[in-house]
């Protein structure tokens, strides 16, 4: 479960310590319970960066679609007099 603080991380301050994370579970010499700290919140920095990635994607598409239905939209209404009837 994230906690309230994990919610209001940007995408970047997430991922940055999401390396700093994982920079010291490969570095190695720490305890096995630090290490399954750092995993544990290795987890949640990932999930926090899934949902700002996710979010993004999301609004691109919706971007996208709205672009295509203009367009749509424009070349349906183009009486432009290009004469091919």
């Amino acid at each position: 479960m994230t906690s309230r603080t994990d919610e209001a991380l940007g995408y970047e301050q997430a991922r940055d310590e999401l390396i700093e994370v994982v920079r010291r579970l490969e570095a190695g010499g720490t305890t096995l319970e630090e290490s399954l700290a750092l995993w544990e919140r290795g987890e949640e920095l990932a999930k926090v960066c899934r949902r700002w990635l996710d979010g993004a994607r999301a609004r691109l598409d919706a971007a996208l679609a709205g672009a295509g239905e203009e367009a749509e939209e424009e070349s349906g209404d183009s009486g432009s007099g290009t004469g091919t009837e």
